[in-house]
């Protein structure tokens, strides 16, 4: 599925026919996706909506690099991934790529800072320039009064604006989100979200968010499903 141009631009993530299956022990393989296609373009925000079990999760792990598809190809930011060795895929993955779950998985014995500054340490900034992006970041989330507090004594809905600037943190191009939202209650989902699209528009990042939540979709730029292993535009 590839939605128009803009310009020509190089799209941050583009599955060309992705196909996926998983062996079973007495049965045929289990055929997740088949031929799954689409294109995202900077600053634009997709929802995926789908019902538990149709593949989402699978093509979140397959468009974020975490898994390869068994056909098919997987370009980011340009870059074609399938022959890519193990250590070039990690290494484009960490440059282009964020993502944040369900669940924020922030290590609990650092501060929120110091969450957010791992990322950036990981990649050769150094621990100074770390902290100072880190707190912009967590102020541009109105997060800087918690800067120093540890995920146990923030709020779920704080956590996962953290896990927001975590993700946001190294610049990636592309950010994927599975279910952000799905342990909240709906008002900090709707803070949590608005916040996901304050650095999207900030940023220029290609958004791919798996949801659940109707109303939150509605409000992101495109909608697709996943229908017998394909990816499938919605109104």
């Amino acid at each position: 599925m590839q939605a128009e141009t803009p310009n020509g631009a190089t799209p941050a993530l583009r599955l060309a026919a992705a196909e996926r299956r998983y062996p079973q022990a007495d049965a045929p393989p289990l055929e997740i996706l088949k031929g799954a296609s689409i294109d995202l373009w900077a600053g634009q925000s997709v929802a995926l909506v789908a019902p538990s079990g149709a593949g989402k999760s699978t093509l979140l792990h397959i468009a974020g690099l975490l898994e390869r598809p068994d056909a098919g190809e997987v370009y980011v930011a340009g870059a074609r991934t399938s022959a890519m060795a193990d250590d070039a895929r990690t290494a484009l993955r960490r440059g282009e790529i964020g993502f944040v779950y369900q669940f924020h998985h922030l290590l609990p014995e650092f501060s929120a800072l110091e969450n957010v500054m791992l990322p950036q340490m990981i990649a050769g900034l150094s621990r100074r320039e770390a902290a100072r992006r880190a707190r912009e970041i967590l102020d541009y989330l109105g997060l800087a009064a918690r800067a120093t507090h540890r995920p146990a004594e923030l709020s779920g809905g704080e956590q996962q604006r953290v896990a927001i600037a975590r993700a946001v943190a190294n610049g990636p191009s592309l950010l994927l989100a599975d279910e952000p939202t799905g342990n909240l209650d709906p008002k900090t989902a709707d803070h949590v979200f608005a916040a996901l699209a304050q650095i999207v528009r900030a940023t220029g990042l290609a958004t791919l968010i798996a949801t659940h939540n109707l109303e939150l979709a509605d409000r992101m730029d495109r909608r697709v499903t996943l229908q017998d292993g394909l990816l499938v535009e919605l109104d």
